[in-house]
């Protein structure tokens, strides 16, 4: 592990509180294809299996349903099994296994049994890997009664809701925006509390537009209200961190102060969760709004190749863009 007083990125981040949850409670589990002995495709898991072997660490065929199968097994017989999707393209070999059985089993049981299980799965684009490893399809889960599903935007955040999703007892989608893995670094104290699954985060102050974002998009965002700042709009940015369930509240509430709302993600925009989150607004606050609610999305088409797969992504141009037109209306 990396020392806490470096530094650390998103990767070791997430690789440090593996190793704390794993020290602190033998019922923790780490499974996945090649998370053992390679330590992950992009060493999330890098020494693991040296400290609490291969018993805890299980190296597993290549078989995502297998996977999460045998982790609601284990979880409903009292472990805490954390799952690798080696990418998240890959976790819908799964899930009939997700959404017939994690989701279902404290609903059909009538709360006798639980699944406290933690699906761990790379998303996004940004790193030029091919278009079924670069998916943003965060809604699919999203969707599902019984699941949560939550989305880290930084390192600190990563370590803080992995905790958190890990000592959950419902199953938790916890979706890692690879760009971010190494993209930058952050301090996390050595006695650093678990996040709060379910609430979103207010990240910048502002008082004339409040933008809402989560993930790798949520660092574009921010760079856009910054620089906006010199041209005296003054932004307020939300990181959302949870898609399910949504912290409409927090949004709403700023919304009711600003009166204008732009939404940013990278999935495309068609049923997606902008969508959700402007109607979830709309209900609350729809007389407090200023001028119609926007939206910089990815497209509904496939992530295309790496000449162009930043051109599928949402620019901070074009954020800057949409809030300025806002303003102007």
């Amino acid at each position: 592990m990396t020392d806490a007083n470096d530094g650390l990125t998103m990767v070791d981040a997430i690789n440090r509180a593996l190793h704390e949850v794993m020290a602190e409670d033998d019922s923790t589990a780490v499974m996945g294809q090649d998370v053992g002995v390679n330590g992950g495709v992009f060493r999330v898991t890098e020494g693991l299996i040296d400290d609490y072997g291969a018993a805890r660490v299980i190296d597993t065929p290549l078989a995502e349903s297998g996977i999460v199968g045998l982790a609601i097994g284990m979880a409903m017989n009292g472990a805490r099994p954390i799952a690798e999707m080696q990418f998240s393209g890959f976790s819908y070999y799964a899930l009939a296994q997700i959404e017939n059985h994690a989701a279902r089993i404290r609903w059909r049981t009538r709360g006798a049994h639980t699944v406290p299980l933690v699906i761990r799965m790379p998303y996004g684009a940004g790193v030029r890997a091919l278009e079924h490893h670069s998916e943003s399809r965060e809604v699919f889960y999203g969707h599902m009664p019984g699941l949560k599903t939550v989305i880290p935007a930084t390192p600190a955040r990563a370590h803080a809701l992995l905790h958190a999703a890990i000592r959950d007892p419902d199953p938790v989608i916890f979706m890692e925006p690879k760009a971010v893995y190494r993209q930058m670094r952050e301090p996390i104290a050595d006695d650093a509390e678990p996040a709060q699954i379910g609430t979103s985060r207010v990240v910048r102050r502002g008082k004339d537009l409040t933008l809402v974002s989560y993930g790798a998009m949520l660092h574009r965002a921010l760079e856009a209200a910054e620089t906006l700042a010199a041209e005296d709009i003054d932004i307020e940015v939300i990181d959302i961190e949870t898609i399910a369930p949504l912290d409409a509240e927090t949004i709403a509430t700023s919304v009711g102060q600003t009166g204008r709302l732009l939404i940013v993600n990278e999935a495309p925009p068609s049923y997606g969760a902008a969508g959700e989150i402007a109607m979830r607004v709309i209900e609350q606050e729809f007389y407090a709004l200023r001028v119609p609610i926007r939206r910089v999305c990815g497209w509904d088409v496939h992530v295309p190749f790496f000449a162009r797969e930043q051109t599928y992504l949402p620019s901070v141009d074009r954020i800057r863009g949409a809030a300025r037109a806002m303003m102007a209306d």
